[in-house]
C-alpha cells in the first residue's frame, strides 16, 4: 500500500490502524510520510527492527534546542519540552536520576495497598451508576488519583488535571492549547510555592529538594517534570486499563481464562500493552547529523517518529501478532519504549493496571459492552491510543 494514500490522523485510520500497518510493513520498514498538508515529510519506523533501532540510536536526538539553535531556546520551548523525555545526555541523565528517586522500587511496591483501596472505592462508585462510561467512571479516576496523591495535589483539584492532560496529547486548536497551558502553569507555580514554604511527604517536595551532583531542578524543569508525570503517569495508564478491558470483552475465551487463572494477570497486562497499547507513536526525534539508516539517506534535522503500534504487531518478532493471547510467553513489546528513554513509570503503570483489572473482574465478573463494537470511537491524538467513550454494562443479567 502506498503510504501517500494514508492519512495517519484520520478517523478511518484510528478506527483500525493495524490493518494499514499490516499492509505497509512488508514494503516500508522505515519510510517518509507526509503527516499534514503543507508540512515537510517525516521519517516513520514501521517494523519492529526499525523501531528498536531508532529508539536506541543516539544520532536521533530529542532536544529541539540542539536541532534548531537560535530558533528554539529555553525561553520559547514549552516546559514539558525541558523534561527528561525531550532532552539528551548529559541533561537527560541528570534529570532522570533526580526523578528516579521518587520511583524507587520500594516506593512503588509500597503503593499497592493504597491503589487497591482507590480501585475498590471507584468500583463501588461505578456500581451505583445506571449508565456507565468505563473510562470516566473507572479507568480515569484510578490513575489520576494515584499520580495526584503521589505529587501532593489536593483531591478537590484533581479534576483540573483531566482537562489539562487531554489538551497535551489530543489534537486541539492553538488557542485551546495556549489557554490550558496558562492555567496549568499558574496552578503549578502556586503549588510549588506552597511546597517550598511548607514541605510535605510527597513527590513534589522530593523533586524540589532532590539534588544530583550538587544540582537541583530549575523552576521550568520542575514544571516540565510535573507535566510529564501527569501525561505519562495518568493518560497512558487510563488507556492501558481501558484498552485491556476492550481486548477481554472482544475475546471472551481469554476473559474466561483470566477469571479461571487470575495468576496470569501479569502476563495479561503485557499482552494488553502489545496487542492494543496506550501509546501509538513515539515522541519526536530529529537526526543530529546526516547518515544512512536502514538503506535510507537521512539528512541532518530530519524529523523521525516510531509507530510503536505497528512494531508490536510485526510477525517477524511476534508469532501470530494479530491474535490476542494472554498466555503469550515472550513479549518484548515496545509499549514503554526502549533505550535511555525507556518509561521510568513502567512499574507503576503495570501495578495500577494489574490491581485495577483484578478488582474489576472480581467485583463485576459479567461485565460487557453496552453498544455495538462499531459504535466505539477512538480519540484523535498524536501519541495516545484511547477511546473517546467506553459504554459498558456491569452485569449480563
Amino acid at each position: 500500500m502506498p503510504i501517500k494514500e494514508i492519512d495517519l490522523f484520520s478517523k478511518q485510520f484510528h478506527q483500525n490502524p493495524y490493518e494499514y500497518y499490516k499492509d505497509i510493513r512488508p514494503h516500508h520498514a522505515f519510510a517518509k510520510v507526509r503527516m499534514f498538508e503543507g508540512h515537510n515529510s517525516s521519517w516513520l519506523a514501521f517494523t519492529y527492527e526499525a523501531a528498536e533501532k531508532v529508539l536506541r540510536d543516539e544520532r536521533f536526538i530529542k532536544d529541539m534546542r540542539t536541532v534548531f539553535p537560535g530558533e528554539i531556546t529555553d525561553a520559547n520551548v514549552p516546559p514539558i519540552g525541558q523534561s527528561m523525555l525531550f532532552v539528551d545526555p548529559p541533561d537527560h541523565r541528570r534529570l532522570r536520576n533526580l526523578v528516579a528517586k521518587g520511583f524507587a522500587p520500594k516506593k512503588i511496591k509500597a503503593l499497592s495497598g493504597r491503589i487497591e483501596e482507590i480501585a475498590k472505592e471507584e468500583a463501588q462508585r461505578m456500581g451505583r451508576n445506571k449508565d456507565v462510561d468505563f473510562i470516566e467512571d473507572y479507568a480515569f479516576p484510578i490513575p489520576i488519583r494515584v499520580i495526584c496523591e503521589l505529587l501532593g495535589v489536593p483531591s478537590e483539584d484533581q479534576h483540573l488535571f483531566q482537562r489539562w492532560s487531554k489538551v497535551l496529547v489530543d489534537i486541539v486548536t492553538e488557542e485551546q492549547y495556549e489557554q490550558s497551558m496558562i492555567e496549568f502553569m499558574a496552578y503549578l507555580e502556586s503549588l510549588i510555592h506552597q511546597r517550598r514554604s511548607e514541605p510535605k511527604e510527597d513527590l513534589l517536595t522530593d523533586l524540589i529538594l532532590a539534588e544530583e551532583e550538587g544540582e537541583r531542578l530549575s523552576v521550568r524543569e520542575l514544571y516540565g517534570v510535573v507535566m510529564l508525570l501527569i501525561v505519562a503517569g495518568h493518560e497512558t495508564t487510563v488507556n492501558l486499563i481501558a484498552n485491556g478491558l476492550l481486548a477481554l470483552l472482544t475475546h471472551p475465551e481469554q476473559a474466561q481464562l483470566l477469571k479461571e487463572e487470575p495468576e496470569r494477570m501479569g502476563q495479561a497486562i503485557e499482552e494488553f500493552l502489545r496487542y492494543n497499547g496506550p501509546v501509538e507513536f513515539s515522541t519526536d526525534r530529529w537526526a543530529r547529523e546526516s547518515f544512512t539508516f536502514m538503506g535510507q539517506r537521512v539528512e541532518k534535522g530530519d524529523h523521525v517518529i516510531v509507530s510503536l503500534a505497528s512494531a508490536d504487531h510485526d510477525s517477524e518478532e511476534f508469532e501470530k501478532p494479530e491474535q490476542f493471547d494472554i498466555k503469550r510467553e515472550k513479549s518484548p513489546h515496545l509499549a514503554f519504549g526502549k533505550g535511555i528513554h525507556y518509561c521510568l513509570g513502567a512499574p507503576l503503570a503495570r501495578l495500577e493496571a494489574e490491581i485495577a483489572m483484578r478488582v474489576l473482574l472480581e467485583q463485576f465478573p459479567n461485565i460487557r459492552l453496552a453498544v455495538d463494537l462499531s459504535e466505539l470511537e477512538w480519540r484523535q491524538s498524536f501519541i495516545i491510543r484511547g477511546l473517546k467513550r467506553f459504554p459498558i454494562k456491569l452485569t449480563s443479567l
